[in-house]
């Protein structure tokens, strides 16, 4: 045992976050940590981490026990280097792991100083510094959000084989299926465990919300029953009396279960005319280098699109575009005269700290029609998981995740006929997610969507825009699983050749000549190879008014890059190999 929890409570302000919460973390354990935004997921993963207290309770920690932390804002020593945060003092054989890691999260400009990055980059190297960091225990506070489809997917991978305990909150049901084998939900103050993976959790939580409203429904009954008794005056002469009406008083401080089936919602949005969206032959550089070209589509009206590609390809980019909220450096976009654009952007929009929540919703609509009848500001926001309590809160008291939910439905409240979504599951909880797939499924109009989120991808959408690295757009009809199953069959690359030789070399379990050749002379193949990059990013800067030059540079740095990253793949299974070779003879 790793660590236990007992009996823990914690307040924010006069908000209960968690009462009485109890459960253990094995060594090996995988557990995924869910729950409505504000229900107090990252203040629990802090707790564990040791970088925030508890009120009352206790913690037994096993000794010298080691944990590293990813939160979702992470610091650093911004005038240092990405490669310098993640080695912090390791040596020159951790040197190649940590730039193999780097690579797979797309982190390739190792001496790029912090300060520079994105927030996005940030999160990546600090998952990077987690990877590359022994401990006991590894906490991640959303380590999908900023990563693209394939780094998911590596990603998810590198955790099921992972071999140390694991404790993370994330909104991807993907990853939570795949890799977690226990569950724990954080609902009102309550934690509940589940010895369950994401798909087996979703039918518990079925039986157990069941059984609480069965046992709201008896309450009820004896409610009604002993507040009649009590309305008769019977006086509390009696021992027997006396209990009675201590129990009618512990039974209205009882919280009212809530039918979760009620938080739902369909609206009636205007008609969309036979003009929508078309895209003419629209492209578009940056640098000198094209993010895409010669693009081309127009949009029916009941359309439900997705967008991927790599993190830098130029997916909000495309979208803002057809948006008509940039030009093209190619090309043009035409919009249908009915068309009303609701576009989610991936960022909260600025938002005035001190209003309230209700006057937010409000400054859009007062009311919106639906096919349950118009419904006005106030019952929207309890279907968006925001109670009546919360209505008059300022803003600056919701977390990141709830500001986001407010967000989208100020969005919806817009009734448009075309959504735009940039990164929607981004900061939002899974039962938010599941409101807007099902709000989605009956939205009578076109949806675009930018996401990383492959069961949100799957989920609602009918056709695949790719991206790829040399600018073309390529359409697939189905989800995301079929498109990612074509592509695969198709795909044939030198990296995928590698791996199937390295499956039938370790099943030998030793070293060829070859093979220890390579392992020789890898550091200095890589050492050549980032020579190269840095040679030709020093070209690019010499010549950066010349866009055909650079045009040409980008070409040739992007092919150095992914030889890097398959000597990278080389260097770390061959690695492995010594090491599991020299472990089997000591045994």
């Amino acid at each position: 045992m790793l660590i236990s929890v007992e009996n823990i409570c914690k307040y924010h302000n006069e908000k209960q976050i968690l009462k009485n919460a109890r459960f253990t973390i094995n060594e090996y354990d995988k557990i995924g940590v869910i729950g409505v935004n504000g229900a107090g997921k990252t203040t629990l993963l802090r707790m564990i981490a040791g970088l925030e207290h508890y009120d009352s309770g206790n913690m037994i920690k096993k000794n010298g026990l080691q944990i590293a932390y990813v939160s979702q804002n992470p610091v650093f020593e911004e005038e240092e280097t990405i490669l310098y945060q993640v080695l912090q003092g390791k040596d020159d054989v951790e040197l190649f792991e940590a730039k193999a890691i780097l690579n797979k999260l797309g982190l390739s400009e190792y001496e790029r100083k912090v300060k520079h990055l994105s927030g996005g980059e940030r999160k990546r190297v600090a998952l990077a510094r987690a990877l590359c960091q022994p401990c006991d225990l590894l906490i991640l506070d959303e380590p999908t959000n900023h990563l693209d489809t394939q780094m998911i997917t590596w990603l998810e991978t590198y955790l099921m084989k992972y071999r140390r305990a694991l404790f993370m909150v994330t909104h991807d049901r993907y990853f939570l299926e795949r890799v977690t084998h226990k569950l724990l939900e954080v609902d009102k103050g309550a934690l509940y465990t589940y010895e369950a993976n994401y798909s087996q959790f979703l039918e518990l939580k079925a039986k157990r919300e069941q059984d609480m409203v069965i046992a709201e429904k008896k309450r009820q009954r004896l409610f009604k029953k002993e507040l009649a008794w009590i309305r008769a005056g019977v006086q509390a002469r009696g021992t027997k009396s006396k209990g009675r009406i201590a129990r009618f008083h512990a039974l209205c401080e009882q919280e009212q279960i809530i039918d979760t089936k009620q938080l739902s919602i369909t609206t009636t949005s205007s008609r969309l005319g036979k003009k929508t969206i078309e895209a003419y032959a629209i492209g578009q550089q940056y640098h000198g280098k094209y993010l895409f070209r010669n693009f081309a589509y127009t949009m029916q009206r009941n359309d439900r699109i997705g967008i991927i590609g790599e993190n830098g390809s130029g997916k909000t980019t495309l979208m803002n575009i057809l948006a008509k909220q940039i030009e093209a450096s190619e090309g043009y976009v035409e919009h249908g005269e009915t068309l009303q654009l609701g576009y989610y952007k991936q960022g909260v929009e600025e938002m005035d700290p001190q209003m309230r929540v209700l006057a937010y919703i409000q400054e859009t609509s007062h009311t919106i029609e639906t096919s349950q009848g118009v419904l006005n500001a106030t019952q929207m926001l309890e279907r968006f998981l925001f109670p009546t309590a919360m209505h008059y809160q300022p803003i600056a008291t919701l977390s990141g995740g709830e500001k986001r939910r407010l967000y989208l439905l100020k969005i919806l409240m817009q009734n448009p006929n075309v959504l735009f979504l940039d990164e929607p599951t981004n900061d939002l909880d899974i039962q938010t997610l599941t409101i807007l797939e099902d709000y989605l499924d009956q939205f009578s109009g076109i949806v675009v969507i930018v996401s990383h989120d492959r069961y949100f991808l799957d989920r609602l959408c009918q056709c695949i825009f790719m991206i790829q690295r040399n600018g073309e757009i390529t359409k697939h009809i189905g989800g995301y699983s079929s498109f990612i199953e074509e592509y695969t069959q198709e795909e044939s690359t030198l990296s995928k050749n590698i791996g199937k030789e390295n499956q039938k070399k370790a099943i030998t379990k030793k070293m060829t000549s070859a093979q220890k050749r390579d392992l020789e002379t890898m550091e200095e193949q890589i050492a050549l190879l980032e020579k190269q990059i840095e040679t030709i990013d020093e070209q690019m800067l010499q010549v950066q008014d010349d866009f055909k030059q650079i045009e040409v540079l980008a070409n040739q740095r992007e092919e150095v890059v992914q030889q890097l990253e398959q000597k990278m793949e080389q260097w770390v299974y061959l690695t492995e190999l010594k090491k599991e070779i020299e472990q089997s003879i000591l045994k």
